[in-house]
């Protein structure tokens, strides 16, 4: 069936999402993995399309769905036909998606991101939409879940793409940004050579700093969001431990060491129990 596709997608791809959804009502569960499921189908897009050219195919492919074409390709393609499903019952709007897909386009070039705005923005518009518009499946709605959201998916956004470093740049492309890389000295041609060196050091450690500076934030506004939405929210819960991680002094950002599963399964059953402890 189409919603057991979407969870065993989810499952296999972002276990994260997938045990955050397991502490949501059984009522909701299904619509989050339709969620989480187009996500993933977007955000492995560059995996599945190594040209720029075919990558826009199917971003294109998606954004014809979500605006109601192609129903009958939708209808074959269980993850869209339960991702429209979703928004027909949930009355929510594509229109965050269509953005998310926008932005996503530029994980399938080699530009590099130019500025510190323009990765906050790229974070907003993917990681922080999806915990909203999660929020918003669960019943939630207002400014307390929207900032709350901004915040925590730019920290998520942050730590997952300094753990993907090593992918990134063995494909030559830079989520750093190139204002924070030329503030310290830190060049392109080495980051693509592997060298780990007291320039980039500095520059990740800083971004590590922004990334904690949004949790902080994040942490301040979840006690206002309603206990049914912060399952929304629950994904975030590893970050600070993945950000404690990399100030080891043997940290390698061309070696990142993951969270093994077993500490984040805890860490998320702990957060789901104690939600202070989400972004705290």
């Amino acid at each position: 069936m189409q919603d057991e596709h979407c969870q065993r997608l989810v499952r296999e791809a972002d276990r994260d999402r997938f045990l955050a959804t397991l502490f949501a009502p059984g009522e909701h569960r299904a619509a989050l993995f339709s969620l989480y499921a187009f996500n993933v189908e977007i955000a492995r897009i560059r995996e599945l399309a190594r040209e720029p050219f075919p990558g826009e195919l199917r971003l294109q492919w998606w954004r014809e769905v979500l605006a109601g074409g192609r129903a009958g390709e939708a209808m074959a393609h269980p993850v869209a036909a339960e991702l429209l499903g979703t928004l027909a019952r949930s009355g929510l709007s594509p229109a965050p998606l269509l953005d998310l897909i926008d932005a996503r386009s530029f994980d399938i070039y080699d530009v590099p991101m130019t500025s510190m705005v323009e990765l906050e923005s790229y974070a907003m518009r993917t990681n922080s939409a999806l915990i909203e518009l999660a929020g918003r499946i669960l019943g939630g709605d207002g400014e307390t879940l929207r900032e709350a959201a901004n915040h925590a998916g730019i920290a998520h956004a942050i730590a997952g793409l300094l753990l993907a470093f090593p992918l990134h740049a063995s494909r030559y492309q830079l989520y750093v940004p190139l204002d924070l890389l030329a503030r310290y000295g830190a060049k392109r041609e080495e980051i693509f050579a592997g060298k780990a060196n007291v320039e980039l050091r500095t520059a990740l450690a800083e971004l590590r700093l922004r990334a904690r500076r949004h949790l902080k934030t994040a942490a301040e506004l979840i006690p206002a969001v309603p206990a049914a939405m912060l399952p929304a929210l629950l994904p975030v819960a590893p970050v600070r431990a993945a950000l404690e991680s990399m100030e080891r002094l043997d940290y390698d950002p061309f070696k990142p060491r993951e969270l093994p599963q077993w500490r984040r399964q805890w860490i998320l059953w702990r957060a789901a129990r104690q939600p202070r402890r989400i972004a705290g």
